[in-house]
């Protein structure tokens, strides 16, 4: 079928369907990749609302011999969801939590349900899901099943297939069926029925129930005791059910569903074993060892003491994260520079018994002589721990250049006792091509994640990568373990499954493909009939992609192209409210993947590295979808890669106006404190202008900007104007600078003026420099060449007098922060030494009030004793660069003053945003997830806080509720002279 009679076909599907059907170039793009290596554009992509949906789908498919691809998350690793078919997403809409029974301890979901937020609904019921992934906050329930996932407690909970009841859903002829437990009777009454299910059945009595294929299972197979298995389809795990073994469970064919990765049926509905959870105090033993090999050895040791939990870190991943912005804080534990750590988890009900084991663990060690330190880590700080553990995979991806850790060998599993040679035998087979590894993952288990260093734009390389596999399998199988622990074989290990469990056992499995799907219209080309697994990878070599000359300096990720290809498509930004966090407010509200720092860096991969002939790949389609980007800078912060969406959209958006001319829009936004300083001097005339019916109408029509909110009004005198005229006081402490960003000088100048005022009360003396707005309207709407003159002249005209003796000190975070992020990357060259400098020495006016508190500078006897409760929002700019904990902590100085943060997210107004007729409605949206509410929920004696102007206004506007900038509450409770 041609693309024309494709496009026919779906649009005749999407007026059946209650979801929605797409062959957009955008979403192909985006949908052409997952967290592995590979790249395959998809023909379309299927959202279905329900099971009916579900259903026509597949009818659909298999009328059409068209194939169907599953996909949840897509944080698949070894290209399970990449392929030219339909791509069926069931992560938007099939999500809901159909049946609770908390009598008999099960959950009936559907496969979009993502795992955290299913264990958050069975929280207060004492119940959850026990296998967990690092990649809980976006995994769906469906994928875990497809990949039997298995997670940091598989040595309790073991892998989802054990938990894994009935599966409901459709063959590939769209027939319907239930796979769970049955008797012999209802087998047998299954194998004489006319139906693909019954052909099914009958199969399956048949390859089973001859001796010697259970022969040849049992000898071929991975061992038994290897309780992560995932290589092929698994008849050794139904073949020690009854009737082929007496007194064995029940033939329950959702077993074999567990771990086939949508090639045998798809899933509309998953009941769930559920376990109590777990015992309530917790405690993390974090081992250092000078080798890895100590580690390996000291993990066999642990296993004697039954820990929880056993997972190995090696020292690459220990210092990746430590440039990573998300994961610097959670290496807290760490002491000196160890070579490999273990993480053992205990949990007991008894405090004294935790303690108890956890030091018979250590003194264990200690008579061993394995390990150098033994940190205890305990309640709020585990997650931290285990944050950085989880963040692996993402920060790999913050090695610089093309040579980077790679998805290959990175799921094999033996028995424990075997991993310390099974390890040497790894570093002599890398060390003999000239390549290192990276070590980490579930080693209690025997699971293994080796990620050597290759260059995937290289042909060598390419030709190494297949080479390196097979000769892994190869050592695998001599510890007869299993080459797929848990990530599944997929496009990955699929060739070499003959060599894993000997060419009659892929015959079966072979057989059993066939018969669930005659016609290989369920996720061909994975586990079985495997192209060559070097072939459609997802890197292109740097000389053939576009070339263009760019306006930030894009060093640090040694080039634009490099720092789209940082996302490793581990999708920790595909979390919705309820997960927390700000990654991003867009997808949040939306639930489309397009709006996602993956789908961006997706998009802007496939723009920045193809062609527009071969991937047909419009201008127009990059500059729609970045357009919802509220640039938050999240992404930078909390995406463990640290792909940096809002400056890649800034640059986009100067390639875009270079060659299409720039919006009316953008150019209003961008050159808004140009226009502000202009009405400064006759602010009465501007503030008449803006709030007279017929002129404001005549502004947001030409503008762009909704009729939903009123333009805000202009200070009668600007903060400069002010603070020249201000008498200055001495000072007893230090001499600071307050950088009078935009927004303060021109439209909160009152602010500006309390903030003066309190610094010097509080013994500092404030200038106000010479100096020119920040930018920041500038690089939010892409218009950065203009942006570099201003952060050139900045730079030019604050570096005589900034130092570490006289900060530079701002009010507005987006505005201030500039100097932190975007400057470093835009001024000349001359001036960036300067520029480095004076990031260092520049603060929001909560981290430098912070700081002088926390020295003994300020003084509790400054502020009223009266009591006051705040709640408060924080920018998101302060938790991307900065930190919320500094808002917290002004706050609260105050005696009897108790601040609590808002678990808020973005506000969605992200400056000029949220004003914008084209995203009004989405900036409420993102407002109405979590902030809000919470506003409408506080009482109102408690005071609100915020500290971005934009927050202000958006809190105003959709509660009602004055917002008051943390300063204005510290220079109402100074104690008044």
């Amino acid at each position: 079928m041609d693309n024309s009679d494709i496009k026919s076909k779906l649009n005749q599907l999407s007026q059946l369907l209650k979801g929605e059907v797409s062959d957009e170039n955008i979403y192909k793009a985006q949908y052409a990749t997952d967290a592995s290596a590979y790249r395959e554009k998809p023909a379309g992509i299927i959202w279905p609302r329900d099971h009916a949906d579900l259903f026509l789908t597949i009818e659909f498919a298999h009328k059409n011999k068209l194939p169907i691809i599953p996909r949840g998350a897509g944080t698949s690793l070894a290209g399970q969801v990449v392929g030219d078919g339909l791509v069926v997403n069931t992560s938007r809409y099939m999500n809901r939590i159909i049946e609770l029974n908390t009598e008999e301890n099960w959950v009936i979901v559907e496969p979009g349900v993502v795992l955290d937020e299913l264990n958050k609904y069975l929280e207060p019921h004492g119940l959850f899901f026990g296998p967990e992934t690092s990649t809980s906050s976006r995994c769906t329930i469906g994928g875990m099943v497809g990949n039997n996932s298995c997670g940091s407690h598989s040595l309790i909970y073991g892998s989802t297939r054990e938990h894994l009841l009935e599966v409901h859903g459709f063959l590939s002829n769209s027939e319907e069926v239930i796979f769970k437990d049955i008797t012999q009777q209802e087998l047998e009454k299954k194998c004489k029925q006319d139906t693909l299910e019954g052909k099914i059945y009958q199969e399956i009595y048949d390859i089973l129930s001859d001796q010697e294929n259970i022969k040849e299972i049992h000898k071929e197979y991975p061992h038994k005791d290897i309780t992560r298995r995932n290589t092929g389809y698994a008849l050794d795990i139904l073949a020690n059910m009854f009737p082929f073994v007496e007194g064995g469970e029940s033939l329950n064919i959702s077993k074999l569903i567990a771990g086939s990765e949508g090639t045998l049926m798809t899933i509309s509905k998953i009941k769930l074993n559920l376990v109590p959870t777990p015992p309530r105090h917790k405690a993390l033993l974090c081992a250092h060892f000078k080798s890895l090999s100590e580690s390996l050895h000291a993990n066999i040791l642990s296993l004697k003491h039954a820990p929880r939990a056993v997972e190995l870190i090696d020292d690459k991943i220990i210092d990746l994260a430590g440039k990573s912005a998300a994961q610097q804080s959670n290496r807290f534990f760490i002491t000196g520079k160890p070579a490999a750590l273990l993480v053992i988890e205990f949990a007991e009900d008894n405090k004294d018994l935790l303690s108890k084991k956890i030091n018979a663990l250590i003194a264990d060690f200690k008579q061993h002589n394995m390990g150098f330190a033994y940190p205890v880590v305990e309640e709020q700080n585990i997650n931290r721990v285990w944050a950085l553990r989880k963040a692996g995979l993402g920060v790999l991806s913050n090695m610089k250049g093309d040579n980077l850790p790679v998805a290959v060998i990175e799921d094999t599993a033996l028995h424990p006792k075997d991993l310390p040679a099974y390890a040497n035998d790894i570093n002599e087979l890398l060390a003999s091509y000239g390549k290192d590894c990276v070590f980490y993952a579930h080693v209690g288990t025997g699971e293994l994640h080796l990620r050597p260093v290759l260059n995937l734009k290289d042909p060598q390389d390419v030709i190494l990568f297949r080479k390196i596999a097979k000769e892994t399998a190869l050592l695998v199988k001599k510890y007869n373990g299993s080459l797929s622990g848990e990530h599944g074989d997929g496009r990955l290990r699929g060739e070499f499954i003959p060599l894993m469990i000997g060419d009659t056992n892929y015959k079966l499995i072979l057989r059993v493909k066939k018969t669930f799907d005659p016609e290989n219209i369920l996720n061909p080309d994975k586990i079985v009939n495997t192209p060559p697994m070097n072939t459609s990878l997802r890197y292109r070599k740097q000389e053939d992609s576009k070339v263009f000359k760019t306006v930030f300096d894009w060093e640090d990720t040694e080039g634009i192209v490099r720092a789209t290809e940082k996302c490793s498509g581990s999708g920790d930004c595909l979390k919705s409210e309820l997960i927390g966090g700000t990654m991003c407010p867009s997808y949040m509200a939306t639930r489309d993947e397009k709006h996602s720092t993956r789908g961006r860096a997706n998009i802007l991969r496939e723009y920045f590295t193809g062609t527009l002939k071969v991937d047909d790949l419009y201008l127009d389609e990059v500059y729609e979808v970045l357009s919802y980007c509220l640039s938050c800078k999240a992404c930078k912060s909390e995406c463990p890669s640290g792909v940096d969406i809002p400056k890649l959209k800034a640059e986009f958006l100067q390639h875009y106006y270079n060659q299409k001319g720039t919006p009316t829009r953008a150019i209003t936004v961008g050159y808004l404190p140009v226009i502000n300083k202009v009405f400064s001097f006759v602010p009465w005339l501007y503030n008449a202008v803006v709030k007279f019916p017929l002129s404001k109408n005549i502004i947001q029509s030409f503008t762009g900007f909704t009729h939903h909110r009123n333009i805000p009004a202009m200070s009668s005198k600007t903060l400069k104007t002010w603070a020249k005229w201000h008498k200055k006081t001495p000072a007893r402490h230090k001499t600071i600078y307050l950088f009078a960003d935009e927004f303060t000088n021109y439209l909160e100048s009152d602010l500006g003026i309390k903030a003066i005022i309190l610094l010097e009360k509080l013994g500092y003396r404030v200038v106000v420099p010479q100096h020119t707005h920040s930018g920041r309207t500038l690089i939010s709407k892409g218009l950065i060449k203009k942006a570099k003159k201003t952060a050139n002249r900045n730079i030019e005209l604050l570096a005589p007098m900034v130092s570490s003796h006289s900060p530079l000190i701002g009010i507005e975070p987006s505005a201030v922060l500039t100097f932190r992020d975007e400057y470093i990357s835009l001024v000349k060259d001359e001036l960036k030494d300067e520029a480095i400098r004076i990031k260092k020495n520049t603060f929001t006016i909560d981290e430098f009030l912070s700081n002088e508190m926390n020295i003994g500078r300020i003084s509790k006897e400054a502020f009223t004793k009266e009591k006051r409760d705040i709640k408060f929002h924080g920018h998101c700019y302060q938790k991307a660069l900065s930190s919320t904990k500094h808002t917290q902590q002004i706050l609260s100085f105050p005696e009897n003053y108790t601040a609590t943060e808002i678990e808020s997210g973005c506000c969605g107004m992200a400056g000029s945003f949220g004003y914008e007729k084209l995203s009004y409605n989405l900036s409420m949206k993102i407002a109405e997830l979590k902030l809000l509410p919470e506003i409408r929920k506080t009482s109102e004696d408690t005071l609100i806080a915020a500290a971005g102007t934009s927050c202000r206004q958006q809190i105003a506007d959709g509660s009602g509720r004055t917002a008051h900038h943390p300063i204005e509450i510290l220079y109402e409770a100074l104690i008044k002279d």
